[in-house]
């Protein structure tokens, strides 16, 4: 990778990650649970790309392919906490 292409992956990267968070922070906090637990299906996506990055022959990309499995399987974990947790409030006690 050249330091050029270098400079293009941070660039969509850091774009992404600004869209990501002005995408979030416009959700309301009634509606947040619920999306969460509807958006574990693209975590799995992810962890499933994330492995497939881990086993390239470029170290790079494998460290990188193991912290994106790591980050992903934090977020499937949480979501699916929040998940019971939501859906424990309208258990009949």
């Amino acid at each position: 990778m050249t330091f050029g292409e270098f400079l293009i992956t941070i660039y969509i990267f850091v774009l992404a990650v600004l869209e990501g968070f002005e995408i979030i922070s416009k959700v309301p906090p009634t509606l947040h649970t619920p999306l969460m637990s509807g958006s574990n299906a693209i975590s799995g996506i992810t962890v499933v790309g994330a492995l497939i990055a881990c086993g390239n022959n470029n170290h790079f990309t494998s460290i990188i392919g193991c912290i994106a499995v790591a980050l992903a399987m934090i977020n499937v974990v949480g979501g699916y906490a929040v998940t019971d947790r939501m859906l424990k409030m309208f258990r009949k006690k």
